[in-house]
């Protein structure tokens, strides 16, 4: 199958792109790296009007250090990410996810800016946006809006953007010394999409964590940041704290169903992930013993 007819716009600035997007609302798409919005066309899944290719904008390209925040310009390819110094420094975590997204072919033109506004439940750079307490910067005919990451993905593929604004680029407090991260996925094969999915973001004070993220992924409509959390911070980190803090998350999800996982083998998963973890994090191996699949 192949996609509906469609117009195609290459956009020559951000201002050209955004006033497309103000006449064509709804009606017209953004393609960026198109790893995700081609697949979905050629499904006809979508079928729109316009496409406006913003993929020659250098000014969202790029990643700096602005004091104590890193700024990542949306059009970010993964493979920048993986192999750029000030990602490895400030931002380890995006490391670990990006080297489990999907194939070479893909990380080589697949964004970051893509990734979020595509907003499915199953990719990792969401939930780490979620971990890394990230700011969503967008702009739009009313200017420009900071959004939390943990307010910007409201279901499944759907985000808090509206159809005449456009990500331009993600903000991340950089990792502060000390702190430690985790990321493991399920899946079936490496490059398939997860089953489950944890990314984790921790400072630590004397054994113990003083601040905890995670950031879950492909066990809900959407990533989800644990407040289950909150049982494991600034305690004494037991087996059986851990098992509460388990329950308190088992609480939390609402996993869907599909051809790869039952609802309750996602549950399960998850638990898992949350005890490996922590166990992880906090160099404590006895704590995912008994963490098994």
């Amino acid at each position: 199958m192949k996609a509906a007819a469609f117009a195609y716009a290459r956009a020559t600035s951000v201002a050209n792109a955004l006033d497309l997007l103000a006449a064509h609302g709804d009606r017209a798409k953004v393609l960026s790296g198109g790893q995700s919005l081609m697949p979905a066309m050629n499904l006809r899944l979508i079928s729109p009007e316009l496409i406006v290719d913003i993929g020659e904008l250098t000014e969202l390209r790029g990643i700096t250090v602005r004091g104590d925040v890193l700024v990542i310009g949306a059009l970010t390819r993964h493979v920048e990410l993986l192999k750029s110094p000030d990602i490895a420094a400030h931002a380890p975590l995006l490391v670990d996810a990006v080297a489990h997204v999907a194939h070479p072919a893909i990380r080589n033109r697949g964004t970051l800016g893509g990734s979020l506004a595509h907003a499915d439940p199953a990719s990792e750079l969401p939930a780490c946006m979620l971990a890394l307490d990230a700011t969503i910067i967008v702009r739009g005919p009313g200017g420009e809006r900071r959004i939390a990451a943990e307010e910007f993905f409201t279901g499944i593929y759907e985000t808090a953007l509206a159809p005449q604004e456009l990500l331009v680029a993600i903000e991340l407090p950089v990792a502060k010394k000390g702190s430690v991260h985790f990321f493991h996925e399920f899946a079936r094969r490496h490059g398939d999409y997860a089953i489950a999915g944890l990314a984790a973001q921790a400072s630590i004070d004397g054994g113990r964590f003083a601040g905890l993220r995670l950031g879950f992924f492909a066990v809900g409509d959407r990533p989800l940041l644990a407040n289950a959390a909150t049982r494991l911070t600034g305690v004494e980190v037991s087996a059986a704290v851990l098992t509460e803090a388990c329950a308190a998350l088992d609480a939390e999800l609402d996993p869907q169903e599909d051809q790869q996982a039952s609802p309750e083998m996602r549950r399960h998963l998850a638990r898992v992930l949350l005890k490996r973890g922590v166990a992880a994090l906090l160099g404590r191996p006895e704590l995912g013993a008994g963490a098994t699949t």
